[in-house]
């Protein structure tokens, strides 16, 4: 496993198992599964109702908690102060621990801003008081960060993005390497199921001539010539599955090692179109979403 070190010091796996969209009765299985197969840093977040399994299919793997990162997401409708750190005890409750190893803000609420920026400093006083090693954001744009950081006295440890190699985000990674912020990959093989209805045109990154030619000369698939493109370029990246296949595929992706040709290649994809939101886009309707307490 490779492991990157964070503007705090923490070490992070780069490699970690997601499970967006996983429903909560196949969570557990699959979280045992990968941490099984060797994957040490499972995200989660408060919005896909399964911290619970994932904290249970810990539990179950017999793995130390203190071996498994675990990283977590507030949801918009749990921003402000009182309601940032009440979002934390919710989510040490359904996990079943008592310290966070990373937690983060899952969108930038653009319409509500002040939320969000009240909802980041209660990161703060969560990270002051120990209950979380590090914390961050996910889906925040240049102009977000910069008018965080305008009033945040910790600098976010991880921006996790849309990031495979048809969209490579080159402003965001700028702006967050200028601060020091790691860069997290979701969606890291480019997914194209995660979100319907965003982009109906788009194709497959998997079916790409280019990486399925880099994965014949390695002997490996398309989704693990991407894993391991993140990797070298110092990223961390959350590829999710259910099926145990799979799982053990995208974690085989540390016997090999791609050429700066073949990097730079695969750098060269990028269509700069998204397949999930625009950020940048207002959706009220995300503040309907209650997390339940437990």
């Amino acid at each position: 496993m490779i492991t990157l070190t964070l503007n705090n010091g923490v070490e992070l796996p780069a490699l970690g198992f997601g499970v967006f969209q996983t429903p909560p009765e196949e969570t557990i299985q699959a979280v045992q599964t990968a941490l099984e197969t060797g994957y040490r840093h499972i995200d989660t977040a408060a919005a896909y109702g399964n911290e619970r399994e994932v904290g249970e299919g810990i539990r179950r793997s017999g793995i130390p908690r203190d071996d498994v990162f675990i990283e977590t997401k507030v949801w918009v409708s749990d921003y402000g102060q009182d309601e940032t750190l009440h979002a934390f005890d919710k989510a040490v409750g359904k996990l079943g621990v008592e310290q966070l190893d990373l937690l983060i803000l899952h969108q930038p609420a653009t319409d509500r801003f002040e939320k969000t920026i009240a909802a980041y400093k209660s990161l703060g006083t969560l990270y002051a008081d120990g209950k979380v090693r590090a914390i961050g954001v996910s889906n925040f744009m240049p102009d977000h960060l910069e008018r965080l950081l305008g009033e945040a006295s910790v600098v976010p440890a991880v921006n996790q993005i849309e990031l495979h190699p048809y969209f490579t985000q080159p402003e965001v990674r700028e702006a967050d390497a200028a601060h020091g912020i790691l860069d997290q990959a979701w969606s890291p093989i480019g997914g194209i199921t995660f979100y319907p209805g965003f982009g109906d045109e788009r194709r497959s990154v998997m079916d790409d001539p280019t990486l399925q030619e880099i994965a014949a000369a390695h002997g490996k698939s398309a989704a693990q010539v991407m894993l391991r493109w993140h990797l070298q370029e110092g990223r961390s990246a959350i590829p999710k599955s259910t099926n145990p296949g799979r799982i053990s595929e995208n974690f085989d992706v540390f016997d090999f090692e791609l050429s700066a040709e073949e990097l730079a290649r695969i750098d060269g994809l990028n269509t700069g179109v998204r397949n999930g939101p625009d950020p940048d886009v207002p959706r009220p309707e995300r503040f309907d979403m209650v997390i339940p307490d437990a």
